[in-house]
């Protein structure tokens, strides 16, 4: 007799079926075992063996899943299947500002605030720091004493390895998270060049790839000799680290001169620092999320332009593009032929300044020259503000005020154009990626309402919840995109509008 039936179900793997399936087993090889009592040893040992196979098979589920780039959870899978699809992740970027440095007293001679001059906000704890770029020079005589020093939320960092001159030789740099493109490498035999791979690398190629990891270091590789020659003696790495949104400081915040500042004769100086303007720039590295949407993406992109998925992706990477969409005659009859419409998004919504049209034209023929035959024309979207009107019935002690701000809240997350990480907002598009009928379903802002805490029932679904004043879905043209307008509350047991807070 078979011990495992034909119609085994690979999906029931916890503990409790995986007990139930060993005493099954066990009864059709031992049937005069009867006693299933706690205390029985066997038993034991039968649910020893299903939670040591309930765990496995945990394991063994979640590394099926780290496996699969639209499934990953770990940075670490996430970041090595994209690098399958030779897709580098953006890292972190530095923010920048200018201060204004203010001596107490016009100098007599000359004084020298030096590059790498470290600069703080206020802060008792967790300061944000920011490194000078640039030397600057107070001349005598200079009166006021003020200068503009440019600075940037970033440390220098210095190492020195030691070449073992085997082929692929791998440094992992200590300093984190790593600034992209900040590296220096030189040996004893040269400089190096950073390269993506060492596909067109000779043996006289002095090149080296970067691969930053799911911590932030970058891991620095050599090539082998013939693709990529062998760095000799001591390796010095010089690089940047820092960046992130956490150096978007406000003005006047930077208040801090770390050290003291002397004059050409050595004597001390006093000065006070303060920025004008907020520091803008930084930017925290790429979230899990867009790498998921954007490696898969980057396959399709190519040195030229042909299709609408070119159009598309070409323009979202233009920064400051949150969404496109190309439209032809095959999409759209009336269209003539050989010619089509990119209607963009900026990022925030609104109207896209020419600067950026002109931005993604220039993408789209120069960067990533068309076709020529082909006459395209980068147009603003046409935005269709959505009322929203519902009868809500409240939940008993529950603040209506309150509820009806987190139903705003709940709606403006729904209608935003992109998500806090930067990823495209699937949930609202064009009106013609919404399919075939090209309308806003009224059923997915219904179901949202209802899932608001606060929010006992929605009224009647084919009287009380209105979009534009009328029940039903949004019809939308198709280059149409939805923005949220007004949202009115109406509280269903008083028959009154309830305010926000």
């Amino acid at each position: 007799m078979a011990l495992l039936p034909l119609n085994l179900d690979y999906t029931d793997k916890d503990f409790a079926s995986l007990r139930a399936r060993l005493f099954d087993m066990i009864s059709q090889v031992f049937p005069e075992w009867t006693d299933r009592e706690v205390a029985n040893f066997g038993n034991l040992l039968v649910e020893l063996f299903a939670f040591v196979g309930d765990t496995l098979l945990f394991y063994q589920d979640n590394q099926a899943q780290e496996s699969r780039l639209s499934d990953a959870q770990l940075r670490k899978s996430v970041l090595a299947l994209a690098k399958m699809l030779n897709y580098t992740p953006e890292g972190n970027a530095p923010a920048r500002a200018d201060l204004l440095v203010s001596l107490d007293a016009v100098p007599l001679v000359p004084v020298v605030l030096e590059a790498g001059r470290l600069y703080e906000t206020a802060e008792v704890t967790q300061r944000v720091r920011f490194q000078q770029l640039f030397d600057v020079t107070f001349q005598p005589g200079l009166d006021p004493p003020q200068l503009f020093v440019s600075v940037e939320n970033s440390e220098d960092n210095d190492e020195t390895q030691a070449s073992n001159t085997l082929p692929d030789q791998e440094f992992v740099l200590q300093g984190s998270p790593y600034i992209d493109g900040t590296l220096v490498v030189s040996a004893l035999n040269g400089a190096y060049t950073q390269v993506d791979n060492f596909l067109n690398s000779t043996a006289n190629d002095r090149h080296y790839t970067v691969f930053v990891n799911e911590n932030g270091r970058a891991l620095v590789r050599f090539g082998n000799g013939v693709n990529g020659e062998i760095p000799q003696g001591q390796v010095s790495l010089f690089y940047r680290t820092g960046g992130g949104s956490g150096g978007n400081v406000d003005a006047f915040t930077i208040t801090r001169l770390v050290g003291t500042v002397t004059d050409a004769n050595g004597n001390r100086v006093n000065a006070t620092v303060t920025n004008p303007n907020a520091a803008r720039g930084g930017v925290d590295r790429e979230s899990i999320q867009s790498i998921k949407q954007k490696a898969p993406a980057s396959t399709k992109l190519t040195d030229r332009t042909v299709s609408l998925d070119d159009y598309e992706i070409g323009a979202v990477n233009v920064p400051g593009v949150a969404r496109a969409l190309m439209v032809t005659s095959d999409q759209v009859v009336g269209i003539p032929e050989n010619r089509g419409f990119l209607y963009i998004v900026p990022d925030g919504g609104g109207v896209a300044p020419q600067a950026l049209k002109d931005a993604v034209s220039t993408e789209l023929t120069v960067a990533r020259p068309k076709t020529i035959t082909f006459q395209f024309f980068v147009v603003d979207a046409q935005y269709v503000t959505v009322d929203i009107a519902a009868t809500v019935y409240f939940d008993s002690g529950a603040s209506k005020r309150a509820t009806v701000t987190a139903v705003e809240d709940a709606f403006a997350e729904y209608f935003r154009v992109t998500n806090p990480d930067g990823t495209p907002n699937e949930r609202v598009k064009f009106g013609l990626q919404y399919g075939s009928d090209n309308t806003l379903p009224m059923s997915d802002l219904f179901c949202l309402l209802e899932r608001v805490a606060g929010v006992r029932k929605v009224g009647d679904r084919d009287l009380d919840f209105l979009l534009n004043m009328v029940h039903g879905d949004l019809p939308l043209q198709f280059f149409e995109f939805p923005l949220l307008g007004s949202v009115t509350i109406t509280d269903g047991d008083t028959g009154s509008v309830v305010l926000p807070l």
